[in-house]
């Protein structure tokens, strides 16, 4: 579609090669390429100091002649960004993406004529948002969930003792081990240091090969054992795809078991405020409840928008995605990306949907005047400041601080976005 608009002399056409990339090919006339050279000139000459002329008295011509390319190269510069930024303003288009300049064609005297692409944010149509029968869960709490989370508990606080030297450690004992990578011989590689290791069997935290071989120790014993591990990359730099055997000696150095405390008054009035075994099982029950209608709301929130996009489908940008995953991954630079390329394919599909349910989320906060309003953030702030019992200054300024405020806007958004929702579907 090629476009000229009364308020360019550009010459924009634009193309989408995709749902939401833009490619604009754009033609400069060589009036307006010669017009911003020749005031490139003039500021230059009115700049430089140059053998013979007064500063500021150069001739446009004898700047011409000595800075001939360099001027070339910032007009080229200035007259494909300027053009740039006015045809996007005359098209109303939003990048998400930098612009990428291809094909800049020039010849002095003529035309100036380059492409430039680049994704927009999506501006999606929601034409059914209700209608839908969603399943909410209900959410219960047994005595066994209370009881998993007392058992947890008493771990966390056990006392570890020491395990007589004749005995084998077995899964949920402590093991202090000292772990020394063998060469073909045998031996310890050249360099190779033990390198030590506190492992609670039976928790997975180490190879099934390894605590085999710690388990067959006794304190102060070692032995040797075989792991397979992948080869390094081949000599063209490529992972290949065959394992091989790495010898290693561990020496089992100590051992600690866990002493339990037991569930009475005194251990739950070792925990916090909590008068009795009672009350504490009381408090883990509320605490469990309100984590499951936390996460049955989780699942209706995230039932209907998936409802609303299977019923409005829409592709997301790539560059979204892209910058999702590696937020996700924490992709720092190229290398860790390609590092990692196998496990992004995996995530992508999730991360397409996560985007969809952000943009459907904005999309009807937009469509219903949903957003949150100056107003309601400011109450949140004082429920926050006094649930806390802190001065609602105080509370507002950490917010900033800590540049949380933007997101307790969404999250009220979020909030009157999903009730709209359920009140256009049937939620049971």
């Amino acid at each position: 579609m090629a476009t000229n608009d009364t308020h360019t002399d550009l010459t924009i056409t634009i193309d989408s090669p995709k749902m939401w990339a833009r490619r604009l090919k754009i033609t400069v006339p060589a009036e307006r390429v010669a017009r911003k050279r020749a005031e490139i000139t003039r500021t230059l000459a009115g700049r430089i100091r140059m053998p013979g002329f007064r500063k500021g008295k150069v001739p446009p011509r004898v700047v011409e002649r000595t800075y001939g390319p360099a001027i070339e190269q910032e007009t080229l510069e200035r007259v494909v960004g300027d053009a740039y930024r006015e045809a996007l303003a005359t098209q109303g288009l939003e990048p998400i993406t930098q612009g990428a300049v291809e094909n800049l064609d020039y010849t002095p005297g003529s035309d100036l004529t380059f492409d430039v692409a680049f994704e927009v944010r999506p501006q999606i149509e929601l034409n059914r948002l209700g209608g839908f029968r969603i399943r909410a869960e209900k959410p219960t709490v047994s005595d066994e969930d209370v009881d998993r989370v007392v058992e947890r508990l008493r771990e966390e606080n056990a006392i570890w003792e020491p395990v007589a030297e004749a005995e084998h450690p077995v899964n949920g004992d402590m093991a202090s081990v000292e772990i020394t990578a063998l060469g073909e011989s045998g031996e310890p590689e050249e360099g190779a240091k033990p390198r030590p290791y506190q492992i609670i069997l039976g928790r997975g935290e180490a190879r099934p090969e390894v605590e085999e071989a710690i388990r067959s120790l006794k304190s102060g014993e070692e032995t040797d054992f075989s792991l397979e591990v992948p080869h390094e990359a081949g000599e063209h730099g490529a992972a290949e795809a065959h394992t091989h055997l790495q010898r290693a000696r561990v020496k089992l150095l100590a051992v600690k078991r866990p002493r339990l405390p037991e569930v009475n008054d005194e251990f739950a009035q070792q925990l916090g405020d909590f008068e009795s075994v009672a009350v504490l099982r009381e408090r883990i029950r509320a605490d469990l409840e309100r984590e499951a209608e936390r996460e049955a709301e989780a699942s209706v929130r995230r039932q209907l928008l998936d409802q609303v996009i299977e019923a409005n489908a829409f592709e997301v940008p790539d560059a979204m995605v892209e910058n999702y995953l590696d937020r996700l991954l924490r992709i720092k630079d190229e290398q860790e990306r390609e590092r990692l390329r196998e496990v992004r394919e995996g995530a992508r599909p999730g991360a397409e949907q996560a985007i969809r349910r952000m943009l459907v989320i904005e999309r009807v906060a937009e469509m219903e005047g949903l957003s949150a309003t100056p107003a309601e953030i400011e109450a949140r702030i004082n429920e926050m400041a006094e649930r806390s019992g802190r001065p609602v200054q105080e509370v507002r300024k950490q917010l900033q601080k800590t540049e949380q405020l933007q997101a307790l806007e969404a999250e009220i958004t979020e909030e009157k976005v999903f009730g709209y929702l359920k009140s256009l579907s049937e939620v049971a």
